[in-house]
Formats: C-alpha cells, structure tokens, sequence
C-alpha cells in the first residue's frame, strides 16, 4: 500500500491542524509494513525540521515535499507524488480539488479528506462538491462536524466516519516528570487571536474578569497566543479596569506552554466554534478541569468529571460557571482518565478501521 498525505502545514506553525496532521503521519508510517510506503507533500512548510520529523515519521516515509506557500508547486508535486499511490488523504478541504485532480492523472487513486471544523461549516463550491462527491470516505474529526458536512451535502451515511483528534504522545512522555502547579486561582485560555476568529471567545473571558472578581479577588485571566486582534483585547481590557488582572503572554513554545498549563487552576475557551479543540485535551492532560460551551465539539469532550459547560454568549453565565469551576474541588486523577478516551492508540485504531473499511 501506498498512501500520499496532503497536508496545509506541519512544523511552520503550531495550531491543531498542525499538531493532528503529524499525528496522521506518524499513524501512517508505523502502519506500514514491509513493502508500504507513505508519501508526503505540504504546502506552507519551507522544510521539514530533521529532529522534529523524526518524532512522527519511520523509514516509510520515502518521499517529502516541501512547497514553501508554492500553490502551482503543491499541485505538480501532489500529482507526481500521486503516481503509483493507491490512497490519498487530504488534510484540508481547500486541498481536496488538488486531490480530485491527481486522480485525473492517476485514475486507480482513491482520496479521503480530513474535516476538522469551521472550514466544512459552510456552503461548498461547486468544485468543491464535485471533488466531495468523488471522495472515499470523509475523516470526521468530531460527530459535530460530521452532522454539519451532512447537511450541506448530499453523500450517502457510510462515507461519513469520526476519527476524534487525539493528545500527541510526545507530549503525554513529556507530562510524566512535570511538577504540579501553584494551585492559584488562574484561569488559562490558548487560542489564535485573530479578527477573523472572534468566535473563540476570548473577548468574553475578559469581559466576565470583573464579575469573576468580584467573588475572587485573586483571580486571573493568562491569554497564549496572538493574532491581529491583540490590540482590540488588550482595549477592551484597560476599559473593563481588569488590564492588571489580564495578562497576555503571547507566541509562547511548548516548554512555556506545559508550564502555563500545570499552573493554572481551571482552562477557559468559550468558542463557539470548535471543530474538535486539541487544547482540552492538553490541559486535562494536567488534571486540570476545561470550561467549554454547548456549541462546536466542546460537549463531545467535556464531560462532568472534566469541566462544565455554558451557553455560549453568555457573559453573565460565564462568569457564574468560571467562578463556580474555580472554588470545586475536582478529582485530577478522573480528568486525566477521560483524557485516556481520546489517547494516540485509540486515535491510530480508529483511523486504521476507517481507511480498511
């Protein structure tokens, strides 16, 4: 078997296409048995980093290609590379018509596609719905995002399957030497602060510290990440009077990042739009309990033993279930466990059973 992967990015920037993407490869590669091979072509990456590809791909990988923002080079290569393969999986539907292309050239080529969230939340191109419709099987990341595909296009129910995202394995081996936290009354949000992302929610979080306040003095808000909405926030903030309770920590890498997750007390992101939302995950990985809201894929992760959940939009409920999550006293060693239901292992036989069905 010979299989092509298709992917937006790997290692150009951290988000969680990014982070499941290299779990895809890594599944791939130690799925192959003798005589496989697993391809690989990514569109932003510049160049693959030798130390870090190594964490996720084996001597099955027998061809990687680099197209540095090349749009014209992503194309020439996926259909070069597509030579001889017998599957395709396309990380992102903005690739699947390249997908649909290279088995034009190479017709015994089957494609799959990998829907994550908001980018299959919406009404398809034309070209869009003919490359769906001559897709294998679509790559469900949460039932969320597959009960938003199937409305939007009509496919019969067995080419729909969920593979749940899963926490990277690196980053379980790096959590079993890491100190507990300070136990102070943070609450920790990790997303993009992007304009064209405001349905993450970050805007309410600073929006209910004044309330949250109220009932604890001592609370605080951390918020990783940046994005063209930085200045809006940070605004918003100083005209709330909560720009000393606020901090914004920025880019941070991942050691920094591990760090702010085993020091907070409670992990906030009231998006509204979450595919699936890999940063859950990480931060109950710490034990440490998530507040989500009933919208996106955030029930299908958060459950009462790891969170609570809020209506979204809500800054008056928001307020009242952060201050409520910080005050519980949750059982680490229960959070962690659900964290176990979406682990790697489960995640590589999950996506085996779906590729051979």
């Amino acid at each position: 078997m010979k299989i092509l992967l298709l992917c937006p990015e790997l290692f150009a920037r951290e988000s969680g296409i990014q982070r499941i993407m290299r779990l895809y490869l890594k599944a791939l590669c130690e799925a192959a048995g003798a005589g496989d091979e697993v391809r690989l072509v990514v569109l932003n990456d510049r160049e693959f980093p030798e130390a870090l590809l190594r964490r996720y791909a084996t001597g099955r990988l027998t061809l990687r290609q680099a197209c540095n923002h090349s749009k014209p080079a992503f194309v020439w290569q996926t259909i070069r590379a597509a030579a001889g393969a017998d599957r395709v999986i396309c990380g992102h539907l903005g690739q699947l018509i390249v997908a649909w292309l290279a088995r034009c050239f190479h017709p015994r080529l089957e494609y799959y596609l990998v829907a994550h969230g908001i980018e299959v939340w919406r009404p398809y191109t034309l070209l869009e719905k003919l490359a769906l419709r001559g897709v294998r099987r679509i790559l469900c990341v949460s039932d969320f995002t597959r009960r938003e595909m199937q409305q939007r296009i009509a496919l019969p129910e067995s080419r729909f399957v969920v593979v749940p995202n899963a926490l990277d394995p690196l980053f379980d081996q790096v959590l079993a030497d890491g100190a507990p936290g300070s136990g102070a009354p943070v609450i920790l949000t990790v997303a993009r602060l992007d304009a064209q992302e405001r349905y993450k929610g970050v805007d309410h979080l600073i929006e209910a510290m004044p309330a949250v306040r109220q009932t604890v003095p001592a609370a605080r808000l951390h918020i990783v990440g940046t994005g063209s909405d930085l200045p809006r926030l940070k605004e918003l903030a100083a005209r709330l009077g909560v720009a000393g309770t606020v901090e914004f920590a920025g880019f941070v890498d991942d050691e920094h990042l591990r760090a702010a997750y085993r020091d907070c007390a409670l992990f906030a992101l009231p998006s509204s739009g979450e595919g699936f939302g890999i940063v859950f995950l990480e931060a109950m990985a710490h034990g440490k309990p998530c507040l989500g809201v009933r919208a996106g894929a955030a029930p299908e992760i958060i459950d009462g033993t790891s969170g609570v959940l809020v209506d979204p939009g809500d800054i008056r409920q928001l307020a009242t279930q952060l201050v409520w999550a910080l005050q519980h006293q949750w059982n680490p060693q229960q959070i962690k466990e659900r964290v176990g239901q979406f682990g790697y292992p489960v995640f590589r036989e999950r996506l085996q059973r779906a590729l051979t069905a």
